[in-house]
């Protein structure tokens, strides 16, 4: 499948987590992102295992990544835009529109 807009396309996991480990060192790479496998006994392996079944942490794992590659950030529909783990943001976002319709109804008399 081609996936023009998504900048890691044929991206490897691994290649990801090994790219990371040899810029920041696991030391870095789990107080930039604090996950236990990072923290505790690292490797490329226990890594991988828990990024494949833990998607919060994939995509801060790949947010890192392409912040590191100054490479585009993609906007997932599946995926918050405040923030990777904003569970509110929907709500918020909501709420937000709602309020701005209010204030736009007393600014302009609707």
């Amino acid at each position: 499948m081609n996936q023009p807009n998504n900048p890691l396309h044929g991206i490897k996991l691994e290649t990801i987590v090994t790219y990371l480990v040899d810029k920041y060192g696991w030391q870095e790479l789990g107080e930039r992102i604090n996950i236990r496998c990072f923290k505790e006994n690292p490797s490329v392996k226990s890594s991988l295992k828990f990024l494949r079944k833990t998607q919060w942490a994939r995509d801060k794992v790949e947010y890192l990544y392409l912040k590191s590659n100054k490479l585009p950030l993609p906007i997932r529909k599946d995926t918050p835009t405040r923030g990777l783990n904003d569970r509110h943001s929907e709500q918020t976002n909501k709420a937000e529109t709602q309020s701005d319709a209010a204030v736009n109804a007393h600014i302009w008399g609707k």
